[in-house]
């Protein structure tokens, strides 16, 4: 494999010319620890040799954001063995579940962690049926000469697990060459060089925390900056604080952080900031709100941040990352269609008066093929309607981990006339005027602040709550309010409940699934039995029970909606009997 398809050999000639140059800073209660491109290079070596592993083999990577993971994830690299990120075991029955799947079905030779997290890793998987790996934590200051291996560039480089379900997560095999031309990708497509600082909270699994806030910098030859996601949830002044200490040009994070950031950060902390470094707040992972990027340039204009600045984008992990951006510089383009056009299938502008949906464009499409198809004739429609957004090209990852059929349904769709391979997102969106428009989804997975939900996984918890939810019928789905919220629509026996009844089934959902699967409900509605409505065979129809939810047409005991839906969508329904 020649050295241009190479991420680690790539990385190597950076740390052999300028070793001193910082690689990653990580910034932590109220310290920061730099780790030079010599010194990852050396910690990288250190790792590799120590691996009990063959090239193939999947070594598991348990490990919070920090130096640690980024010195584990490229010593994988250059021993030739599959880096599986996953989050560090801990938290909720929906974390450990994930945890315990990606395990599962990496099947690992190793699980990789911190010295401090040792103990808690070993106890956690000594306590569950997995075995036939070895946990260990790596020393990184024993460098060998371990050179990059020259492998096939179709061969995974490593998996990145799909956000998506608890009990079953995929996951995608990403090669090298999907690894440098996506990054390369957006190299190009932004101008980013060596020179830049890059600023992340995102949790180093992720994907556009792994790949754009950390792999391209090491790539390229500039500084990553980093800081535990907690950090960031708990106190989001200090993301952008942290930009204007590492005059840090790109900063990437889904829509809600941005959201979170324009309504919690305060007139005395803005005055605090200067973000006219800031050119590239690139914006992705979920439905971008055209009310939030004119919220975030209002808030923060005072501190130098210029609405330019704002660049929506969209990717997702089976293309790697990064499909499509808007140009630097430049700013986001917001249109105000016709409602009725876009129920229609088509973006339309609105007439003065007519019903209006304002759509944000995700930028423009470069060096792949992308494709807007109809989902029933699989047959290519015209820039201005709505389709599901089909891609090929170099960026597509190889497929799922060990799942043929799976592969073959996502990864090697063809047209009506034959045309192919693409890979099906599942998205929706249109192409206008050279840009593309994410509209909505076709598959039912809910995207909440940059996490992918199943349905399935949400009503399944649910029903082990109260007896009263017992072998009945549960329908999730979301909502916009802006961004996308969840809501609960659950049958209930035809017995009466008083309404302060029905309110606490109403909190102990709430409450418990907040604790069990870290999420929010926005509304839970409790309606009669034989409401929510199912496919000859049973199935679930989510998206009907959505419709009939919002339209106010279900005959409903009880509703706990937040005014958000109330607002935007219809007047409130509370009632009990």
């Amino acid at each position: 494999m020649g050295g241009s398809e190479n991420f680690a050999a790539t990385f190597r000639r950076n740390a052999e010319r300028d070793p001193a140059r910082p690689a990653v800073i990580l910034s932590h209660g109220g310290a920061e620890d730099t780790l030079t491109y010599g010194g990852l290079d050396r910690a990288a070596r250190s790792v590799a040799a120590q691996l009990p592993c063959r090239p193939g083999d999947r070594a598991v990577l348990a490990y919070p954001t920090g130096l640690e993971f980024v010195g584990a994830f490229l010593g994988c690299l250059y021993a030739g063995v599959i880096p599986v990120p996953m989050p560090a075991p801990g938290g909720g029955r929906n974390r450990r579940d994930r945890t315990e799947g990606i395990v599962r079905d990496a099947d690992p030779s190793v699980v990789l962690t911190g010295e401090a997290l040792l103990p808690s890793v070993g106890e956690w998987l000594g306590g569950r049926e997995l075995a036939g790996f070895t946990v260990m934590a790596p020393e990184t200051d024993r460098p060998e000469d371990v050179p990059p291996p020259d492998g096939d560039e179709q061969a995974p480089a490593f998996l990145q697990y799909t956000s998506g379900s608890t009990s079953d997560p995929k996951g995608v095999m990403v090669s090298q060459a999907n690894l440098v031309h996506n990054v390369e990708l957006m190299r190009r497509s932004h101008g980013w060089h060596r020179d830049m600082r890059f600023c992340s909270w995102l949790p180093v699994h992720h994907d556009m925390g792994l790949i754009a806030m950390v792999l391209t910098p090491l790539f390229i030859g500039a500084t990553a900056v980093l800081m535990p996601p907690i950090d960031f949830l708990k106190r989001p002044h200090l993301w952008p604080a942290l930009i204007d200490r590492h005059r840090a040009e790109v900063g990437s994070a889904p829509n809600f952080a941005y959201d979170l950031c324009a309504r919690s950060v305060s007139d005395e902390q803005v005055a605090r900031l200067d973000l006219s470094c800031w050119r590239y707040a690139c914006n992705g992972a979920e439905p971008i709100d055209a009310d939030t990027l004119e919220r975030f340039a209002a808030r923060f204009a005072a501190a130098g941040l210029r609405p330019e600045a704002l660049l929506p984008g969209y990717g997702l992990a089976e293309a790697t990352l990064y499909v499509s951006g808007t140009p630097a510089d430049a700013p986001p383009t917001v249109r105000r269609v016709a409602a009725g056009a876009l129920e229609r299938g088509g973006l339309a502008p609105a007439r003065e008066g007519e019903p209006a949906v304002t759509v944000v464009s995700s930028g423009v499409v470069r060096d792949l093929d992308v494709r807007i198809v109809d989902p029933g004739t699989l047959r290519p429609l015209p820039d201005g309607r709505v389709g599901e957004v089909w891609i090929r090209g170099a960026s597509v990852a190889r497929g799922y981990w060990r799942r043929p059929a799976e592969t073959r349904r996502t990864f090697h769709a063809r047209t009506a006339d034959g045309e192919g391979a693409f890979l099906r997102t599942g998205d929706l969106a249109a192409l206008l005027d050279g840009e593309l428009y994410i509209t909505g989804r076709l598959k039912e997975t809910l995207i909440i602040h940059g996490r992918n939900l199943y349905p399935h996984d949400i009503e399944r918890e649910a029903a082990r709550l109260d007896p009263a939810f017992g072998g009945l019928p549960c329908a999730v789905f979301s909502v916009p309010v802006p961004r996308e919220e969840i809501v609960l629509v659950q049958e209930l026996r035809a017995r009466r409940l008083a309404e302060e009844d029905l309110r606490a089934l109403a909190d102990l959902l709430k409450r418990s699934l907040g604790t069990l699967l870290d999420l929010r409900l926005a509304a839970v509605a409790f309606v009669r039995r034989g409401q929510i409505p199912k496919t000859t065979s049973g199935k679930i129809q989510r998206l009907r029970t959505r419709e009939l939810f919002l339209a106010g047409a279900l005959d409903t005991l009880y509703e706990d909606v937040a005014p958000g839906i109330r607002e935007r969508h219809r007047a409130p329904i509370v009632t009990a009997g």
